[in-house]
């Protein structure tokens, strides 16, 4: 890279290209010597991709400029900074200054082959971050670093064999392409964990709090015995809680030591700690500004005089006061606990400090990420209100409501301060909307139905409304159900929902051996939804129902009787009204709260079937720690007849399956009629009942290996229930129990249940089914 001026005609001699080439070694820039000229001219030479007006605004040089020494240093290293060429010479013609410049190539593409531990577009990503990209200027300096980058991402992952090898395949038009191929090798499997310091807890006992193990039987699949950097601090972080939280408040982790074998296929972890002494509690005491509520304050407070030190305990309590301060206004309140060690008596005091700051309201709320959803649709949701004091209850009750509605995926409710204001904070609602509506067409397959066929047009959020749309459309070899609603959730500003349905639902009995007999059932109802209080509502409606029963050669004598008192068809008016009240953390996946539904259907006088149907349910989530949780579920039903006229079959509750009681033939519980078969033979036949009583208890808790997934998980369960005819009295000793394990799985193509279990106090008749499951999504 030189300048040089070239007369017209004359050409520069060997001895001064000699003394160019000298210089140029010595130092990075230099021009030769020259008279200073005016530019009357630039003429840009070797451009193939860059355009020459993007050499011209690097220039530090114009036309009409005088040409120094010191100018054309500042050019080349200008144009050099831009990292496109690979060469830059400057030269003069007369007083025209000539450009010659060499690009470096450009990257045509860029493909990674033998990645299988990450996606191909996570590691896109990261040679990105490292310059390394399709269209961009190639630099050795840059692969070199992408490589590097490669490697990091594995190592993290304890592959230590990965071999990364680039290789750049010149192409047309000065362009290159480049393939980097990854040999992973074998993840570092864990050989041996050691401890060392450990006196109060075995190694056994904190190798349980830690996710990464040696192989065992399950680590093929949780693969936890393949080391991991991140993993590793995981665990570590889940030792200093752990002893935290049995009062060891100087615990430490002096060190931590991995060592990896020559074939760097295993590794021994071995950790170093400091456990130091067990402390109780001394005092709790409070300072700062406290508003006039310490003995509030102290009622938030788990941790007592005398007990053994918890962290968490001190963190959960400094959360609740600060939580409760933002109930109050107080949205940047800072509360702190101070220790106060007494290490002779092993006692430590603490100095709760409360700073609530400002008092804030509300000055506006924003809503962002809403493209297809209206904003009043959301708006409408919140119950905490713009001038108005700043509640964190309010907030937060305002954040499950708007999850609560299914069409986002995230809904996150971010504050910031005003500027200027000290006492004024915005709220800003962050939703992340997924799809609302959509034609779908499955395939379903379950212990009982066998092959399920669905369909369905659904718009949850129609045109952004947040209105329902719905046409579903399920057929089995045992029913059929076709139903197309509209529900209008806010059909007045207060709240008060309305729905039509109007629906047609066929069952084949005997296809699951209830009898020989077939009944459809066709109707069209009206709903309205009264909400009362922010999680119950109650609803009110009427249903016109038409049900027809056609009955086999052999049917249900019971079956026979009603054919003969109503005929084939009979229809029934019924008035409804019920009862729900809904305070879950979440629909899909709860973890807290509880479900409550009461219903209540009554025929009118006006058709000829008179009876009366009530329900209840009622599902209770408790949340034990993060990932576990404990769930109850009580399925009460009853109905009769009225007016004399008898309470109809088709009508009659079931027990038995997944639903129900678990481990058995699904419907099958419950009073039995002998009947004849069309072979000669004979068989107990399910008749159903008028009262359903049916309970489980579950303990619901991560499937191994899947960390924190909240789509998957598994359970053991204890179900009990049964179905009493009209004429028997509900007793708790008729009760059918079963206890099992399970998992339910949210798959791309619909739920997954499965269910494992062992009938306990099985009577004379009962059918059994340990295994049961289905998968696809039902309507």
């Amino acid at each position: 890279m030189h300048f040089a001026r070239r007369r017209p005609g004359r050409k520069p001699g060997t001895a001064q290209r000699a003394l160019a080439v000298l210089l140029l070694a010595v130092l990075p820039i230099v021009a030769a010597a020259f008279e200073p000229f005016t530019i009357r001219d630039i003429r840009v030479e070797g451009v193939q991709r860059t355009e020459p007006g993007t050499v011209f605004s690097y220039l530090p040089v114009r036309v009409g400029d005088t040409m120094t020494d010191e100018k054309a240093s500042e050019a080349v290293k200008a144009l050099f900074a831009t990292g496109f060429f690979r060469d830059v010479r400057l030269e003069a013609e007369g007083d025209v200054l000539v450009v010659h410049v060499e690009e470096r190539p450009a990257i045509a593409s860029v493909d990674i082959t033998g990645a299988k531990e990450f996606d191909k577009e996570t590691l896109r990503k990261a040679l990105r971050d490292q310059g390394l990209a399709e269209s961009r200027i190639f630099d050795r300096a840059v692969l070199e670093r992408a490589e590097q980058e490669l490697k990091r991402q594995y190592l993290a992952r304890g592959k230590y064999g990965v071999q990364v090898t680039s290789t750049v395949t010149p192409l047309e038009r000065n362009r290159v392409g480049i393939t980097l191929a990854i040999e992973e090798g074998q993840n570092a499997r864990i050989t041996a964990i050691r401890f060392v310091g450990n006196k109060a807890y075995t190694d056994k006992q904190l190798l349980d709090e830690m996710r990464l193990t040696t192989p065992g039987w399950f680590t093929w699949y949780s693969k936890n015995d393949q080391y991991a950097r991140e993993k590793l601090a995981g665990d570590l972080e889940s030792l200093r809680s752990f002893y935290l939280d049995r009062g060891y408040l100087e615990f430490a982790i002096e060190s931590t030591q991995v060592s990896i074998s020559p074939d760097k296929e295993s590794v021994e972890i071995t950790i170093d700690v400091h456990e130091g002494e067990q402390f109780r509690v001394s005092q709790v005491r409070f300072g700062g500004e406290l508003l006039g509520r310490e003995e509030e304050f102290k009622k938030l407070v788990e941790l007592k005089p005398g007990d053994v030190f918890s962290g968490s305990r001190l963190s959960d309590s400094t959360k609740r006061i600060s939580e409760r301060l933002g109930a109050l206004g107080y949205a940047f309140a800072n509360v702190n606990a101070v220790p106060d060690i007494d290490r002779d008596k092993r006692e430590v005091a603490f100095d709760i400090l409360v700073d609530p700051g400002r008092r804030v309201y509300v000055r506006r709320i924003d809503i962002a990420g809403n493209l297809r959803t209206r904003d009043e649709v959301i708006r409408r949701e919140l119950r905490q209100f713009e001038d108005a004091w700043y509640d964190a209850e309010k907030i937060r009750l305002s954040r499950e409501r708007i999850d609560r509605l299914g069409y986002f995926t995230e809904v996150r409710i971010d504050s910031r301060p005003v500027p200027g204001a000290p006492d004024q904070v915005d709220l800003e609602v962050v939703v992340t909307e997924r799809p609302t509506g959509n034609i779908t067409l499955g395939i379903g397959f379950s212990s009982t139905d066998k092959v399920i066929l669905s369909g369905s047009i659904v718009q949850h959020n129609f045109l952004g409304t947040g209105k329902s749309l719905a046409l579903d459309v399920n057929t089995s070899r045992l029913s059929r159900t076709i139903v197309l609603s509209y529900t209008d959730p806010y059909f007045t500003p207060d709240g008060v929902s309305r729905s039509f349905d109007l629906y047609t639902r066929s069952f084949d009995a005997d296809e699951l051996g209830l009898g020989d007999y077939r009944t459809r059932a066709s109707g069209v109802g009206l709903r309205f939804g009264i909400p009362y209080t922010e999680f119950d509502r109650i609803s009110l409606g009427t249903t016109f129902e038409r049900n027809d029963v056609r009955l086999g050669a052999l049917p249900p004598v019971r079956y026979q009787q009603f054919v003969d008192d109503f005929g084939t068809s009979s229809t029934a008016w019924l008035a409804n009204i019920g009862w729900a009240r809904d305070s879950r953390d979440s629909a899909i996946v709860p973890t807290r709260g509880r479900v409550q539904t009461a219903n209540l259907e009554v025929t009118m006088p006006v058709a000829e079937l008179r009876y009366w149907r009530a329900t209840y349910l009622h599902q209770w989530y408790y949340p034990l720690g993060r990932d576990y949780t404990f769930a109850l579920n009580g399925d009460l039903g009853i109905g009769r007849g009225f007016g004399g006229v008898p309470y109809p079959l088709f009508k009659n509750f079931y027990a038995g399956g997944i639903g129900s009681v678990r481990g058995y033939y699904p419907s099958s519980l419950g009073p039995k009629e002998l009947e004849t078969t069309t072979s000669g033979g004979t068989r107990l036949v399910p008749l159903g009942g008028q009262t359903r009583v049916v309970g489980s208890a579950e303990f619901i808790f991560p499937l191994p290996g899947t960390g924190h997934d909240r789509t998957i998980r598994s359970f053991v369960f204890l179900d009990a229930g049964t179905v009493f005819g009209e004429d028997e009295t509900v007793s708790l000793g008729d009760l059918r129990y079963s206890t099992g394990v399970g998992l339910t799985w949210l798959s791309p193509i619909g739920p997954l249940k499965l269910s494992v279990a062992m009938p306990l106090r099985k009577r004379e008749g009962d059918r059994t089914q340990r295994l049961q499951f289905q998968i696809g999504t039902g309507f």
